[in-house]
């Protein structure tokens, strides 16, 4: 339950309150050069968890009190993280340039901005389909959620072969989460250049192809040649920390940044709703389908590394999607920004 919480407060919560308020501030024009750094300085938070886990958490007698001092490190964060947000929309809201308490007017439309939309899963599902451009936004989201769980599940399964201890384990992960920090600290940085230069369309292919070309060797040990040999097991597990740590950075460098400003050009309505809808829908969707496919291949094949060929399969197929609908996407985008910018010219 602890688990189940924590994964829909980051995954939702945080994404809402964050993109949301960027969202409004941000324009097309600045998005290409301030989304991608807005994630910029989030990078350190793995590395500084990645040291704790390392140096304090698995330097426990048993796993027990590891995950106390994990739990202690965790309640800090969430404090945080509530203080922080309150202090910047009290900051915003003082540089407000419209005097709320003269314009009645401002006033409700200030309400109505702020407030988010409370949707069904029904609910999102008829308003996503009634717009191709959220739809396609819906199929990227979908699309990285799938194929990371999938990439995810098999290479826990190894890593966890390879590590049977919990406190190896956690060690292991530690180190690993330092180094996600470390690698998206540098994607970030190369990924606002990326936007910038090549524009929106490269940046938002890049995450499934560099997933789908580092998957393949991947696949190739879990499928060819099989982990029960233990060099096998150690490359294959090496080589899927390498894939799940560039599948990560490219995440949070470049999918994260053209995700959220595909949000910009659209009107309020669509911005507020389109989000909402997609987080319900998109983000846990990709996720738990992908994790309830894979709880079906364990029980025909027994476990989800010989089920590796049914799920190469399917990945390589979601992969084709997303890159079709990121490819269709660019050029309602485009269009769309371009049409914003000549508004404001006018």
């Amino acid at each position: 339950l602890f688990f189940v919480v924590a994964e829909v407060y980051s995954s939702v919560s945080i994404g809402i309150l964050f993109w949301k308020l960027a969202n409004d501030v941000v324009s097309v024009v600045q998005a290409k050069r301030f989304y991608p750094l807005f994630a910029y300085m989030s990078s350190f938070a793995p590395v500084v968890a990645g040291i704790y886990v390392v140096k304090f958490a698995s330097k426990a007698p048993d796993f027990q009190t590891s995950l106390r001092r994990l739990t202690i490190a965790i309640a800090f964060s969430a404090f945080m993280v509530c203080f922080l947000h309150n202090a910047i929309n009290e900051f915003v809201a003082k540089r407000q340039p419209v005097d709320v308490r003269n314009n009645e007017k401002s006033k409700l439309d200030e309400k109505k901005k702020s407030k988010k939309p409370k949707m069904s899963m029904m609910e999102s599902v008829k308003f996503l389909s009634s717009s191709q451009y959220l739809g396609l936004v819906t199929v990227l989201v979908l699309g990285y959620g799938i194929m990371y769980n999938f990439l995810e599940i098999s290479w826990k399964s190894l890593v966890k072969r390879q590590y049977p201890d919990p406190l190896d384990y956690q060690r292991f992960m530690g180190n690993f989460s330092s180094i996600v920090g470390l690698a998206t600290f540098v994607v970030i940085f190369l990924g606002s250049n990326i936007i910038k230069i090549l524009g929106w369309r490269v940046g938002a292919l890049a995450t499934p192809a560099v997933m789908s070309i580092v998957a393949i060797p991947f696949f190739a040990c879990t499928v060819f040649l099989g982990v029960e040999n233990p060099a096998v097991l150690h490359s294959a597990t090496m080589i899927g920390t390498a894939m799940i740590l560039l599948s990560r950075s490219t995440k949070y460098g470049l999918f994260d940044p053209t995700t959220q400003m595909a949000y910009i050009p659209l009107d309020e309505e669509s911005k507020v709703k389109g989000k909402a809808a997609i987080d319900v829908l998109g983000s846990r969707v990709g996720k738990s389908g992908a994790s309830l496919f894979q709880q079906g291949l364990v029980v025909i094949f027994g476990n989800i590394i010989d089920a590796s060929p049914a799920v190469m399969v399917v990945f390589y197929a979601v992969s084709i999607g997303w890159m079709m609908a990121a490819n269709k996407l660019s050029v309602l985008y485009l269009s769309m920004a371009k049409e914003e910018k000549e508004k404001k010219k006018q």
